[in-house]
């Protein structure tokens, strides 16, 4: 088939055209390269899909609504993959704009052209800080998300919202994903488990917020992979799914579906570090600190629809996705000492 993936050469983005490609499928992707983090390692991950045939890659922002469109041309898609936005919790505190341009703005023009180009399937990333303060675990598709923590929350579940109105009026099928808190090798430099790895490895201090008391249902990218891939065959329709206990987020007016994809095993903070020093055999240098704004204590993932849909569910253990994120991460610096 023919994919359109924007954010090819953000994490989940490469890792996803990488496994389509090996799959046999032509895959043309869009990224702003942004510098929200080092550009280099985009840069390097967008040189290995480039090695393929079956890859080409359009470098324009999701504000460019042409550019996007170009791209769209450039493949005639059966399947839309939306990965590309404004990631990052924090960074939403001290830069709100680019939020509201790159998640609405930006998902606003891809709409349009998927309005168009009417793929077979519109896949479109969200994120499990949508339900923000619900404290009813595991999180659920059907439990309310109407109460954002934090600018980035609120632009997802807009997005959300927003591609359930196309879905309705232009009947374009749409499942949009939460994920939750993916790591694994290529990683962002931005997130915990980088952040950690590097400063253990220099002897410097790691920042422990929440005083450890935190737990995260950690996501394998090759799960996180998986889980995508299989679910592009999972195309919402008019009826929902009939699985005992069970509920479908199908919508009633729109062939229009959000799914969780997490392992539904969430991990406490302090253990985790535990297993990266266990990995990387240092010890922590651990500077314990209050909550930061907009942070959840946990988070959990209830995977019971994505694995009625696709017979599959996260379960790589934190023990053997670190310790590949650690051997990923000690060749990479060997290569790029800088």
């Amino acid at each position: 088939m023919r994919f359109l993936i924007t954010g090819s050469s953000g994490f989940i983005g490469f890792h996803l055209a990488k496994r389509l490609i090996d799959d046999g499928h032509l895959v043309v992707g869009i990224d702003g390269m942004t510098d929200y983090y080092d550009v280099n390692l985009k840069r390097r991950r967008t040189a290995i899909l480039k090695t393929s045939n079956g890859y080409r890659h359009h470098e324009c922002m999701l504000e460019d609504k042409n550019g996007l469109a170009e791209a769209a041309q450039d493949c005639n898609p059966d399947v839309i993959v939306h990965l590309a936005g404004q990631a990052g919790v924090r960074y939403s505190l001290e830069h709100p704009e680019t939020y509201i341009s790159s998640n609405l703005v930006g998902t606003f023009n891809l709409l349009e052209v998927a309005r168009e180009w009417k793929p077979k399937h519109l896949l479109i990333a969200s994120s499990s800080s949508i339900y923000g303060a619900n404290t009813e675990m595991p999180f659920s598709e059907a439990h309310k998300s109407d109460l954002p923590l934090t600018l980035y929350a609120a632009t997802k579940k807009a997005m959300e919202e927003i591609s359930h109105a196309y879905a309705h009026l232009w009947k374009l099928p749409t499942t949009c994903f939460r994920f939750f808190t993916v790591y694994g090798p290529w990683g962002r430099p931005d997130m915990a488990l980088f952040k950690f790895v590097r400063a253990i490895e220099r002897g410097e201090p790691i920042e422990v917020y929440g005083e450890g008391r935190m737990r995260r249902d950690f996501t394998y990218v090759d799960d996180l992979v998986e889980s995508i891939v299989r679910l592009v065959d999972a195309v919402p329709g008019e009826l929902p799914l009939e699985a005992e206990g069970v509920a479908d987020s199908l919508s009633p007016v729109a062939p229009w579906r959000v799914v969780n994809i997490g392992g539904g095993q969430p991990v406490g903070l302090l253990p985790f570090i535990e297993t990266i020093e266990g990995c990387l055999d240092k010890p922590a240098l651990k500077q314990m600190l209050p909550m930061q704004k907009g942070d959840v204590e946990s988070t959990f993932a209830d995977p019971s629809l994505l694995k009625a849909l696709t017979g599959y569910a996260p379960d790589t253990s934190i023990q053997v996705g670190v310790r590949n994120f650690v051997k990923w991460y000690r060749t990479y610096c060997e290569r790029h000492p800088n």
